[in-house]
């Protein structure tokens, strides 16, 4: 796939950056690299959708479980309230009032 200069520079604009046109030629190169490898990966996955490979990684179960902590936070929490954490506000710690 390839990208154009002015596609490039309409990329820059919506991004809010500054690309000259000799930078524009170098990004309009390897965008269009970087383009040509994400289909060469779609290629991959669409040829080959149910390969299992015995060395893959091994994700965890998706499960919105909590971790269980060793000690819960109102053990080490240096102020905890009604289950939340309580910190001083903005600009207390500048005043040195902690408490």
């Amino acid at each position: 796939m390839s990208v154009t200069r002015d596609e490039v520079l309409r990329i820059a604009k919506l991004a809010e950056l500054d690309v000259d046109e000799k930078s524009a030629a170098a990004l309009e190169g390897q965008l269009s690299r970087i383009l040509d490898y994400v289909a060469q990966l779609g290629a991959l996955k669409e040829a080959a959708p149910n390969v299992t490979d015995s060395r893959s990684v091994r994700l965890r179960k998706d499960a919105p479980d909590a971790d269980p902590l060793k000690h819960p936070p109102a053990e080490w929490a240096t102020a905890f309230t009604a289950g939340l954490f309580t910190v001083p506000k903005l600009g207390e710690l500048d005043r040195g009032e902690d408490a």
